[in-house]
Order: C-alpha cells, then sequence, then structure tokens
C-alpha cells in the first residue's frame, strides 16, 4: 500500500520498504565507550565523590539541558520547525541539546526522522520499531547502530547543513562536555564534574532510550496511524521529568504540533515555557494540531469503556481535530 502523502519524510528518499527492514544491528564503539565511561564516572566517582552540592548540579543541569536542549531545541525546534525564534536563541537552544551527550544536531535529526520514517510505514527493522525484548533493546540502543543494507537517503535541509555554527557542534559535540568540566572542576573538584557532567550525560542518554522503549511499547493511545507498524504511546507517568516529551501518542498523531500535552492533565513543560517565551515575543508562529494538514490514516482511538462517563465527555469534547 502506497504511503499518504502526510506521511511522508521531507527528508526521507527510498524506494523500497525494505530500506528500512533489512540490516543488521552492530557495535559501534565510539558510542559505546562514550557512554561507558560516563555510566563509569557517575556510578564510581560519583558515589565516592556524593555532596548535596553536586546532587543539585545534577538535578538543575539535567532539567535545563533536557527542557532548554533536547525539548525546545533540538526536537521541536530543530528537527521538527513547529515554532519560530530569533537565530540566536535556536542555537542557544540548540547547543543545549547537544550537552544531553546523544549526538550533534545532524545526527540526532537524522537518527530521529529514519526512525520516524520507519515507523510509519507497514514494517520496518525491530531496532527502529523498539520490538525487541528490554534488554536487548537496551543494548542495541544504547551500544549499537543499526545498518542497513540498503539505507535510504536522508537529505538535510541547507538552513541546516550548511550552518557553520551546526557544522562545529557536529564535528565537536563530545567535546562540548569539557568547557563545563573544567568549570565545574573549578567551582567544586571531582565531585561537580562526576555528578555535573557524567551523571548528566548518563542519565539523559540512558533516559532518552528508556522513555522510548516505553513510549513505543506500553501507555496510553488517544489516536491510531493506521497501517503504520508502529503505534506511539503517551507515558503519562514521566511527562514532568521528559517536560512533556513522553506523550509520544499525541507527537506521533500530530508531529509538527509545539504542543504536546494535548489533553486537560497532560503536563507539558515544554509548553509552558514556550508560551512564556511567547509573551516576551521571544518566540512565534507556534504550530498547533488545527495548523497542520489533514492526515486520513489518522483514527482517534476511543477511551476505554470503564471511564466515567463525565470523562469520556469531555475527552471527546476536547479532542484535537483530524
Amino acid at each position: 500500500m502506497p504511503m499518504s502523502e502526510s506521511l511522508k519524510s521531507h527528508r526521507v528518499r527510498t524506494s523500497a520498504q525494505r530500506d528500512v527492514v533489512e540490516g543488521d544491528a552492530i557495535w559501534e564503539p565510539v558510542r559505546s565507550l562514550w557512554l561507558s565511561a560516563m555510566l563509569a564516572g557517575a556510578s564510581i566517582g560519583g558515589a565516592l565523590t556524593f555532596s548535596w552540592a553536586a546532587f543539585a548540579i545534577f538535578v538543575f543541569s539535567t532539567a535545563a539541558v533536557l527542557l532548554l536542549g533536547h525539548s525546545l531545541g533540538m526536537h521541536r525546534k530543530l528537527i521538527h520547525d513547529s515554532y519560530g525564534c530569533p537565530k540566536w536563541l535556536e542555537y542557544f537552544l540548540v547547543y543545549c541539546g547537544v550537552l544531553v551527550g546523544l549526538s550533534g544536531p545532524w545526527g540526532l535529526l537524522r537518527t530521529h526522522d529514519l526512525r520516524d520514517y520507519a515507523q510509519r510505514l507497514p514494517d520496518c527493522h525491530d531496532f527502529l520499531a523498539h520490538r525487541r525484548p528490554f534488554w536487548q533493546d537496551a543494548w542495541w540502543q544504547l551500544h549499537c547502530e543499526l545498518r542497513l543494507r540498503r539505507p535510504p537517503d536522508i537529505r538535510i535541509e541547507a538552513r541546516i547543513a550548511n550552518d557553520p555554527v551546526y557544522r562545529f557542534l557536529q564535528r565537536t559535540w563530545m567535546l562540548q562536555q569539557l568547557p563545563w568540566a573544567l568549570l565545574l572542576f573549578w567551582l567544586g573538584g571531582w565531585g561537580f564534574v562526576f555528578w555535573g557532567v557524567c551523571a548528566r550525560v548518563a542519565a539523559g542518554v540512558c533516559g532518552h532510550w528508556l522513555v522510548g522503549y516505553f513510549a513505543h511499547n506500553h501507555g496510553g493511545m488517544r489516536h491510531e496511524v493506521r497501517d503504520a507498524c508502529v503505534q506511539g504511546r503517551n507515558v503519562r507517568f514521566v511527562s514532568l521529568l521528559t517536560m512533556g516529551e513522553s506523550w509520544h501518542n499525541n507527537h506521533h498523531a500530530f508531529p509538527g504540533s509545539a504542543k504536546l500535552g494535548l489533553y486537560p492533565g497532560e503536563w507539558d513543560p515544554g509548553w509552558w515555557l514556550l508560551k512564556a517565551l511567547e509573551r516576551l515575543g521571544l518566540v512565534w508562529d507556534l504550530r498547533l494540531p488545527e495548523h497542520l494538514p489533514h492526515r486520513p490514516e489518522l483514527a482517534v482511538v476511543p477511551p476505554p469503556p470503564h471511564a466515567p462517563r463525565r470523562a469520556l465527555a469531555k475527552s471527546l469534547r476536547t479532542a484535537p481535530p483530524p
């Protein structure tokens, strides 16, 4: 069955579905050793140098890079361009996203777009679907890379591919931790480094995988993308920890929306900050589901039959337009 136009990615070019099915998950030494070093620094170094001040730096810095960087910078702006802002603010937010420790801007964009594209097809590789058992998926996602036999061509638009700032951040994304490590060492010694860099990166990388695993295997659904091999799930209990990114079923339904928590009670700190920045005149053109093209393959999943009638009625009244 051919894909609907609304399902296609403007960055991914491929001629056959097998391009995202046939391949192998191979150990990737640089990525694996990077994470292993951060985990060792966090677990061993962090345990030996624990202090409440160091732990406070970990909590604050992790929340800051996840909110400003991963959610607003990398995901809602760089990948989906779901709002407008000054270029200096875009650079700052994407830089914060690099500090999460997952990848550079190009690497994260390519990884996201390949997975997003593949999940909308009738079938894709288990690596892209988070389809294998928990610990195998952890090994694959955290220590391996998927090498497809015929990888699709992912073409990054010129505004990103030709940008010298993004080129620099892509080349140096691991080294971007070094200035902060030096500053933290000057402020508080190795304890601040282990907690403010190693523990932060380890939590960001492992947390990103963990939420991704649950968001594709467990959780509620309000929408279904027909004929897609993978459906997103809403993981309610981590909505604050992920800055709203865990409303993944909503995101699968309306990927271009700057707002991810679409229904009453769905907390979305990323959206709250965007609205605050809008009032300050720093962001504009916030896209919502009603601003996106109609998707004929999108269906509403009825609320569970045991839900109270009042909750059912409220859910149906507040549902975003298809």
